[in-house]
């Protein structure tokens, strides 16, 4: 008698789809940087929710705790074509002499155009999905963004960047520039938290992870495996590489921190990566994880559905939406801890 052999079918972008009610998606920061609230998904039993201020209750002490330093720029920028159409700059990365890759938007743009921005001037170079373009007039493309550019909030929050955002879209302890994106994680946590949790033992590393289009460009294809990530660049200080050789529990604060560590646990080391974390990858650094709520059939979802599993995952994401939880950048943070990990 014939024997069948099962072959599990491709996971697809569907299978990491959640029905997401508009009005939970936040559009403001909460009145405080610590006054949001925290999901704590065990690994047995329902998740439960409680105020982010309270977050060193789940640390015993032993933990390493890292953060991603990274600085957002101001990357949102006007301008127009020296013809005179208008065109949106979105700044990527510097990369030397006064070039940068950018993505633009606006109508026949290609290698050779002139670009009009507020005091600079800029011609495209090449175009490969990503403009890479010179700028003429700008010798410190840092303070230029600074001086003309806008806070780049994701396209989500349906509303312009305010004076305010610019303090809240960053981290207390971003240092480098170099994000187009904040690390969200990271925006709960303020330095008191950070007291708490070194006075309790803890120790606080730092990573750094310019968050740019690997992280937030959203996936084309349906098969998952058939997604290339973009690169992005990522240092592990040496004092980060010590404490880790040190085999305490890893507690990341953010999906980027889980691709730098990540990143740096697979030879051979480089300074960039487009590691790409979907179920079935196995974990090497990270055994903890502050995270916010990404979105549905997002890269960032199948991230925490590999760290976490996508049953736990998906039930853990229901409950938030039946809890009134705020999703995305501005809103609430889940709490993880992986399966067969060092953190219990």
């Amino acid at each position: 008698m014939g024997r069948f052999l099962y072959v599990p079918r491709p996971m697809r972008r569907q299978d990491f789809h959640y029905e997401l009610p508009e009005e939970l998606i936040a559009q403001q920061p909460a009145d405080r940087r610590d006054g949001s609230r925290l999901m704590v998904v065990p690994h047995t039993g329902q998740p439960s929710v409680g105020p982010f201020n309270q977050i060193a209750d789940a640390f015993r002490g032993d933990e390493i705790l890292v953060l991603n330093d990274t600085r957002v720029v101001p990357a949102r920028i006007g301008g127009q074509k020296e013809t005179g159409g208008r065109i949106e700059f979105f700044f990527l990365e510097s990369l030397d002499n006064g070039r940068v890759k950018a993505m633009l938007r606006g109508k026949r743009l290609k290698p050779g155009g002139h670009l009009v921005l507020p005091d600079a001037r800029g011609v495209i170079l090449e175009h490969d999905g990503v403009f890479e373009i010179q700028l003429e007039g700008v010798t410190d493309v840092w303070a230029w963004l600074q001086n003309v550019g806008q806070i780049p909030l994701p396209p989500y929050i349906r509303r312009d960047p305010n004076p305010a955002d610019r303090e809240r879209y960053q981290t207390v302890f971003a240092e480098k520039p170099g994000a187009v994106a904040a690390p969200t994680a990271g925006l709960h946590l303020t330095e008191d938290i950070l007291t708490t949790l070194r006075g309790k033992g803890v120790q606080v590393c730092t990573v750094t992870l310019h968050v740019g289009l690997g992280t937030f460009m959203p996936m084309r294809v349906d098969r998952v495996a058939d997604h290339q990530m973009h690169w992005e660049r990522y240092e592990v200080p040496i004092a980060t590489q010590d404490a880790l050789a040190s085999e305490r529990p890893v507690v990341a604060v953010g999906t980027t921190v889980v691709r730098a560590l990540e990143s740096y646990a697979r030879p051979p080391q480089a300074d960039r990566t487009d590691i790409f974390i979907y179920p079935g990858f196995e974990f090497a650094q990270v055994d903890g994880l502050i995270t916010n709520f990404h979105l549905p059939e997002s890269t960032l979802l199948m991230m925490v559905s590999a760290f976490a599993g996508p049953t736990r995952i998906m039930d853990a994401y229901r409950a938030a939406v039946d809890a009134k939880m705020c999703f995305f950048s501005y809103g609430h943070a889940i709490l993880l801890r992986r399966e067969h990990g060092r953190w219990t």
